[in-house]
């Protein structure tokens, strides 16, 4: 798949686009534009590099609807109330009949059809961030206390620019519920950051959290695809379904980690595409790959 990327067209246009070293960073902005066009549709975009003056923001204030990016503050709300002895991550959580969602992408579903079983919390959490499982994800939300908590929560980290209403029951319910969840760009990025440069968990729990995001099967066409294979990416994608030809939301926000050691946050949204989703997200793929080299440069063009 990388190697088909390298050829796709949005890797041409992307090389069109590049300047000359110095003017590189000025151009960023020009570049992730040209490629954002590529996916036919409302993208927006954000990534931050302390200590720089990298900017590859388009549209970075929008409300894009974000799907399953919401699991990310899920689980950090979780690990909060963990951390306060409320929950704990070796308790055990009822799966109930009525959390089932019908027609719903879960892994838990599948393997318990009948539901009636309890899980421990720890593998809710799990599949629910590195899985993306939304019938996982409803029960943890359940046991935070709903949306409300996750708004809070997050706002008390100092981030606004983020709002859940629904759960994912309520979103398969009702297609247009899901524009009422959203995220910010410039504020799903500022979480990111929060993450590795002032964490609002322990360690162990940052380390449990990160790995879940890195380990993660799901938008592997995304960010990290047109990276060096090497290349650590903790990310948390969200897609919706395609309605009339309209994918409402193909996203993913991450922390790529660069040679250097240092963690450039990124966050695309896609919102109202009418591509296919090989297009969606190889424009996501490329606005990723041009931030990172741009970032790369920031570094080398800033050394004696």
């Amino acid at each position: 798949m990388e190697m088909r990327l390298r050829f796709h067209p949005l890797a041409i246009a992307l090389a069109l686009t590049r300047t000359s070293l110095p003017a590189q960073h000025a151009s960023l902005r020009q570049q992730v534009a040209a490629l954002a066009a590529t996916a036919k549709g409302k993208v927006s975009v954000a990534c931050s590099l302390p200590g720089t003056t990298l900017n590859c923001d388009l549209n970075p204030a929008a409300k894009p609807p974000m799907q399953s990016v919401f699991k990310l503050p899920l689980a950090l709300t979780a690990l909060h109330l963990i951390e306060q002895k409320k929950l704990s991550l070796d308790q055990s959580v009822r799966f109930r009949r009525e959390d089932r969602i019908p027609n719903a992408y879960s892994p838990l579903q599948d393997k318990y059809p009948q539901a009636e079983v309890d899980v421990p919390l720890r593998e809710l959490l799990s599949m629910a961030v590195s899985l993306s499982d939304n019938a996982a994800a409803d029960i943890v939300m359940r046991i935070v206390g709903g949306p409300n908590a996750i708004n809070q929560y997050v706002k008390s980290l100092g981030i606004s620019g983020f709002h859940i209403e629904d759960n994912e029951a309520g979103l398969h319910r009702d297609v247009t519920a899901q524009y009422r969840n959203w995220f910010q760009p410039k504020a799903a990025v500022q979480l990111l950051r929060r993450l590795v440069d002032n964490p609002p968990l322990t360690h162990d729990h940052m380390d449990l959290l990160l790995a879940w995001m890195r380990d993660t099967p799901r938008g592997a066409n995304r960010i990290k695809s047109a990276l060096p294979p090497e290349t650590v990416v903790m990310h948390k994608p969200g897609t919706s379904g395609t309605e009339n030809g309209i994918a409402p939301a193909t996203n993913d926000i991450g922390l790529i980690l660069l040679p250097d050691g240092r963690y450039l946050a990124i966050a695309i949204f896609v919102t109202d595409s009418s591509a296919d989703e090989p297009a969606r997200d190889a424009s996501i793929a490329q606005i990723a790959r041009a931030a990172y080299e741009a970032a790369i440069t920031t570094r080398a063009s800033s050394s004696p």
